[in-house]
């Protein structure tokens, strides 16, 4: 076997010059590729696809800066247009399967996952309409309007989007296009998809692709359902209740955390700004764990967190410290409190749990 179709070969020099910045080596290891018959779908889903989840594993660890991990995203983000780049453009307008829409939750960047399902589509033989990130549900719906889409393929990697996502699902379903969701922000097993009454979960590219090649059938456009119909537990209020008081909650724990934890006193400006970012995270993974009444969507967060903070040199202990500040804030809301102490213990006990998406 060459080294040129070995998909770990592969994979190691691609790491090599993303990591290296060298954007014009890392479209030449798929050139390369290519000229050896190593085909697409195999270079995006085995080769630039785990280079990818390499480098938000290697931000996670502190072995890759942030600026890094901005730059080799980028360049992997080129591979994959270089790639596309190389069909005839007719190719990719005929749809000879059908249309599809492809888009980010509202609110969420990390596009690269929803980037490979369109690109693994069009290979497939469908015409997909790819709108990117963080597109607006208003705008969506506008757009599924207007061409009238078989299915509409949602992705999301942060759970904290997945409010924004719930609307997104029921507003499609209300004008009768069917929901294939995925990524990491779903649940790995796709809980949190059908939780919130999508039609259908995907692992992954090519379950999606099988997901439509067997049809899906267009739900009745109706009168968009209410949160509450699909998760009861939201009649509490608590959840609207803890998610308004969100402002007043980050300020009183970074506030408090000053007097109950003495070396934030020594922060500078720039760690206090993070402390702050990080406390805002914190409520809202919580809040998100009351959308969906779900401890353990706080707790895989938490001892992810931890783990990111130790690797920075900063105690996973301030994390104990500041969730028993927000129990304070939150006496009265017994969901929030199971949850809070389910977190402390998650983190005393040094429990790992899956990364969310890196931020």
């Amino acid at each position: 076997m060459s080294d040129l179709t070995d998909v770990s070969e592969l994979r190691r020099r691609l790491w090599e010059a993303v990591v290296d910045g060298d954007e014009y080596g890392a479209v030449d290891v798929v050139d390369a590729a290519l000229a050896e018959s190593v085909d697409e779908e195999t270079l995006l889903l085995e080769v630039i696809a785990p280079v990818q989840e390499r480098i938000g594993s290697e931000w996670a660890a502190n072995r890759i800066t942030v600026a890094q991990e901005h730059a080799a995203t980028a360049i992997n983000e080129r591979v994959v247009a270089a790639l596309a780049h190389r069909r005839p453009a007719a190719e990719g307008r005929t749809g000879r399967l059908g249309r599809v829409t492809v888009s980010c939750v509202d609110g969420e960047w990390h596009a690269f996952p929803a980037r490979l399902v369109s690109e693994v589509l069009r290979l497939r033989g469908w015409r997909v309409d790819f709108l990117g990130a963080q597109t607006p549900t208003p705008h969506l719906i506008a757009h599924l309007h207007h061409t009238n889409p078989d299915a509409m393929l949602l992705s999301g990697s942060i759970p904290t989007h997945l409010p924004a996502a719930h609307t997104a699902i029921t507003a499609c379903q209300a004008i009768g296009v069917p929901v294939v969701t995925g990524g990491r922000a779903f649940g790995p097993d796709g809980r949190y998809a059908r939780a919130l009454g999508a039609d259908r979960w995907a692992a992954d590219a090519r379950e999606a692709a099988a997901v439509l090649e067997a049809g899906l059938r267009r739900p009745a456009p109706s009168v968009t359902r209410q949160a509450v119909d699909d998760l009861p537990h939201l009649v509490d209020q608590e959840y609207t209740t803890v998610a308004q008081s969100r402002p007043r909650l980050v300020k009183q724990v970074l506030t408090d955390l000053d007097s109950r934890f003495p070396a934030m006193r020594a922060y500078s400006d720039a760690q206090r700004e993070r402390t702050a970012e990080d406390i805002a995270h914190l409520v809202d993974f919580l809040v998100t764990a009351l959308y969906l009444d779900d401890a353990s969507l706080f707790t895989d967060f938490l001892t992810w967190t931890a783990g990111i903070l130790e690797a920075r040199g900063v105690p996973a202990h301030s994390l104990v410290t500041g969730l028993r500040i927000l129990a304070d804030q939150l006496h009265d809301f017994p969901r929030s409190l199971g949850m809070i102490e389910a977190g402390t213990d998650a983190i005393e006990g040094d429990r790992p749990g899956p990364a969310p998406a890196h931020e």
